[in-house]
């Protein structure tokens, strides 16, 4: 167990202080000053309570967004409930949309209430339903504002800022984003009375979703914006779980290592030396053979070869190297793909599952993964063909569920 989370938990024992919405008979659990209900990490495990806990769970990056609606914000719940019934206890969700399409920040430090209100929901939700939130900070791509948006509201302000990558080492934008860390860490959800810090349905803070700097790929541009980022999280924050967001490329730190890295990819991330900064908790790898692999060697055999190499690269490092906890972020199969199946996704959900059972049940790093995307039931509008709608998925549910189990057993 790290330092700094061992000191907490012995100095501190915590009693939990029940905040009570009496008109939802609903308990919001907060920690007075963290440890007793934070999930924390001893070497390559996850731990709550005392307690093993790995994770088998989704993402759904439009919680907040739909919440914030009042004729939406039943999808919300809907997504939550079905989760639960199918044994997942983790979620991964966005806590940015900048500037953007009914934004969370408006402006640097102005903030739409409204929105953020939608976020005080999926927070209490989760609370209700027990599962765990990964909140994402900021987006590596234009899609909800992204570092572009950064750049450009610092340009607005007589920067003189050329690209994007500019967000990892311009000061004016660092102390946007810094003063945005803040904002959602120091909130006060208004349905709960918690501060997002001192709750513990919070898993873990995730600096952005997928960073990339390739005008930089010698990687010392993002490292020592992690560096600043994770200390500064920190610094407000010392009790629940910090992570980068990172796909998991690797870089100059072991070039040995590039072998695996798709399509000779240099994108200014490390996947050893980003993950070996002390403030941050564990590690995360994405899979996308589809996308990543070039159209040259993306057979279905090549993919699947690629995957399983790709999750026994990082399960290896995080045991020896990092040793850290691993999670895989992110996984799916599109249906727009040539050649797809109802059986082949089923089949690829298990193929995961299973190297993510097997290190956990012998005591390797990989403890979780989630999948991309879940869907409640009504919102076509919002597929990506990675979608994943458990109502009209029996077979693909009882694959999720399945794994909730086999996971559960060994707690």
């Amino acid at each position: 167990m790290k330092a700094s989370h061992w000191f907490n938990s012995f100095i501190v024992l915590l009693v939990l202080i029940l905040t009570v919405d009496f008109r939802h008979g609903i308990y919001y659990a907060r920690a007075d000053a963290g440890g007793t209900g934070f999930v924390q990490t001893t070497a390559t495990k996850f731990v709550i309570n005392g307690k093993p806990f790995y994770l088998n769970g989704f993402n759904a990056y439009w919680m907040m967004m739909f919440a914030s609606d009042n004729s939406t914000r039943s999808k919300v719940t809907d997504a939550f409930r079905e989760a639960s019934k199918y044994g997942m206890n983790i979620a991964r969700t966005w806590a940015f949309n900048d500037g953007d399409y009914k934004p969370l920040q408006n402006s640097p430090g102005s903030y739409n209430e409204d929105v953020f209100k939608g976020l005080d929901f999926v927070v209490a939700e989760a609370n209700k339903y027990g599962i765990h939130l990964i909140l994402s900070l900021a987006n590596n791509f234009k899609d909800f504002g992204g570092k572009d948006k950064y750049v450009q509201w610092a340009k607005q302000r007589g920067r003189n800022l050329s690209k994007e990558d500019d967000f990892f080492t311009d000061s004016v934008v660092k102390k946007y984003y810094k003063n945005h860390i803040k904002a959602v860490l120091t909130r006060i959800n208004t349905i709960t009375g918690v501060a997002y810090k001192d709750d513990p349905i919070i898993f873990a803070w995730e600096l952005m979703n997928e960073p990339r700097c390739p005008s930089d790929p010698s990687g010392a541009n993002l490292q020592n914006w992690v560096k600043e980022m994770a200390a500064h999280v920190k610094s407000i924050d010392n009790y629940h779980l910090l992570e980068i967001g990172l796909e998991g490329f690797y870089g100059e730190s072991m070039p040995e290592k590039k072998q695996y890295n798709p399509n000779s990819y240099s994108i200014g991330t490390d996947f050893i030396s980003n993950n070996q900064i002390p403030e941050v908790d564990f590690a995360t790898i994405h899979i996308y053979p589809e996308q990543w692999l070039p159209s040259t060697n993306s057979s279905e055999e090549a993919q699947l070869g690629f995957v399983d190499k790709w999750i026994e690269a990082h399960t290896m490092d995080c045991n020896s190297v990092l040793k850290k906890p691993l999670v895989i972020g992110e996984f799916g199969k599109s249906f727009k793909l040539p050649g797809y199946s109802l059986e082949k996704r089923n089949e690829y959900f298990q193929r995961i599952y299973k190297a993510i059972y097997s290190s956990a049940r012998n005591g390797g790093s990989c403890d979780g993964g989630l999948f991309w995307q879940l869907l409640s039931l009504g919102m076509d509008n919002m597929g990506d063909g990675y979608q994943v709608v458990l109502e009209q998925s029996p077979s693909t549910a009882s694959v999720i569920a399945q794994q909730s189990r086999l996971l559960s057993s060994l707690t």
